[in-house]
């Protein structure tokens, strides 16, 4: 009896210490090696095999898909560079002939795939069959901008993003939209109230803090770490696209009231114009683009596009912006090329160029090259008549695509202050009367860029003449006085036969520091000084 006591007190030692040992190999495998994969994120080149929860989350993921047609192709920018610096390698690489985890074993918190709306048939059925996958699903949807403009239908709303997450790693699948300028735009993820968020660190996230447009990609199917996946055939291309990606949409709320206080021109003449408008900016655009120049909405265009979505038909041009880092030698003779000859060509490449060209049905096409200095950028006018000079200055600002007349175009980001600064506070009332907004802005820019110019010209003039302190702060009524007192002390030293030379040269030198024209009043200042005689004991400081 003792004997089979023992028997059974060893067979059960032996199950117990095999159990346990079972246990230890099983949490080993699935909780420190995913705790160790987490902490290699941190190593810079680190990876690990293919039982990695990143891989086996994409695998799913792309089993998923392709068990529903869903044609899902990978946006990811990490997984995209690491594709594209092997490219050619990962392009002959064949199904199954992969012996290392290379890519998506990566250490990261997600993985990012995009798809085309309009080409997901079965979308509520897809999101059932993950769950029972295991994939807890987030669905993110917003009103589709696109209906914006029709009242009657500007509350319908649209999926825009997918977060699906298996263990600790999650898939985030952007859904594309087509937009009617031959382009495909994602929305801004934006969590409602009842939203979970810590869900994932939704700041992690490399799409969705604002809007975007980007190019139609054409795909190309590659096989990468053992997984058949599409990707855009030109990921360079694609991933240059993404940092300067934002979207913003014209004001269709604003613009339904401007329109119910000023009456929409619908006459002829005004639809006429703006057809040929949109025909001169869509060829401007096209020529632009061929060149590889960036352009964007500017003045009574950009103007335009803000306050009511819409070409002004009273503005009888186009304009663009161009910086002028990115002028092209050739630009004038491509767009004499496609029928716009030059009308005009303002200024220097080095100092406020502006160009114009003339297109069908008397419409200017003006371009205006944008410089940039340390807390401003500015552009330069030139009037046609009189060939004064004007300086327009704008504060600082960057570029998003927008939608306007079925096109996806540049504008300012900071759109509200770019207006301002050409129009003033009362952009939002319309002036038909060319020559009062011509008046306006005369008036606004002279006045700004002839103070520029006289801080400018005075700073020079105090580094030239001598203070005591060295440091001494001169107002400018300080400076004038202490620099003719200087000129007059000057002529004295050189003596009285090279007195008029003297006198002269000294004159032209203070002169020439101030810039000229007749909007420049303050350079009278000086004009009028004539040398002194020399006094036998001269004030000098």
């Amino acid at each position: 009896m003792s004997r089979i006591n023992k028997n059974v007190v060893l067979a059960l030692l032996t199950l117990t210490s095999s159990a346990f040992l079972l246990f230890q190999l099983y949490y080993y495998k699935h909780y420190l090696s995913a705790k160790n994969g987490t902490g290699l994120s941190k190593s810079k080149g680190s990876r690990i095999g293919f039982d990695s929860t990143q891989w086996r989350a994409v695998k799913k993921f792309i089993v998923l898909t392709s068990s529903q047609n869903v044609p899902v192709f990978l946006i990811d920018p990490l997984i995209l560079e690491l594709i594209n610096k092997d490219f050619e390698q990962v392009k002959n690489t064949s199904h199954g002939s992969t012996s290392e985890c290379k890519f998506f074993c990566v250490p990261r918190d997600f993985t990012t795939f995009a798809l085309r709306y309009h080409l997901w048939k079965n979308e509520e059925g897809w999101f059932r069959i993950a769950e029972n996958m295991g994939f807890q699903c987030l669905k993110i949807e917003s009103k589709d901008p696109r209906l914006d403009g029709i009242d009657s239908l500007s509350g319908t709303e649209i999926p825009l993003h997918y977060i699906c997450r298996l263990a600790n790693h999650a898939i985030h699948l952007v859904v594309f939209h087509e937009r009617s300028g031959n382009y495909l735009w994602h929305g801004h993820l934006r969590l409602k109230g009842h939203m979970d968020r810590k869900f994932v660190p939704f700041r992690k996230l490399q799409f969705g803090r604002y809007p975007g447009a980007f190019d139609r990609p054409e795909l190309q199917q590659i096989t990468v770490d053992g997984l058949e996946i599409l990707i855009p055939k030109d990921p360079v291309h694609f991933l240059e696209e993404i940092p300067h990606s934002r979207f913003i949409e014209c004001r269709y709320k604003e613009a339904r009231a401007f329109f119910q206080q000023y009456l929409d021109d619908n006459t002829v003449e005004a639809m006429a114009f703006r057809k040929n408008a949109k025909e001169l900016l869509q060829l401007a655009a096209k020529t632009l683009k061929k060149l590889g120049v960036q352009f964007w909405l500017s003045s009574g265009t950009c103007l335009g596009w803000y306050r009511q979505c819409n070409i002004i038909p009273y503005s009888k041009d186009v304009d663009l912006g161009i910086f002028i880092q990115d002028y092209k030698s050739d630009i004038i003779s491509a767009f004499q090329d496609v029928g716009l000859p030059l009308k005009h060509k303002f200024g220097k490449v080095e100092d406020s160029l502006e160009l114009s060209f003339q297109g069908k049905d008397d419409i200017k096409l003006d371009i205006f090259f944008f410089y940039e200095e340390t807390d401003h950028m500015w552009n330069g006018g030139t009037q046609a008549k009189t060939g004064k000079k004007f300086k327009y200055l704008f504060p600082k600002f960057t570029l998003c695509w927008t939608e306007f007349v079925d096109m996806k175009v540049h504008v300012p980001c900071e759109t509200t202050e770019y207006i301002e600064a050409n129009y003033g506070k009362t952009w939002k009332i319309p002036v038909k009367t060319t020559s009062n907004m011509t008046r306006k802005i005369f008036t606004n820019t002279r006045e700004r860029w002839r103070q520029q110019n006289v801080n400018s010209a005075f700073a020079k003039l105090r580094k030239l003449i001598p203070t005591h302190p060295p440091d001494k702060k001169l107002s400018k009524n300080e400076t004038l006085r202490l620099a003719m007192r200087y000129i007059n002390f000057l002529v004295k030293v050189l003596g009285e036969q090279t007195l008029q030379q003297t006198g002269v040269a000294a004159q032209g030198n203070i002169l020439g520091l101030f810039p000229q024209g007749s909007h420049l009043p303050d350079r009278t200042l000086l004009g009028d000084y004539q040398v002194p005689s020399l006094d036998p004991s001269p004030n000098v400081v």
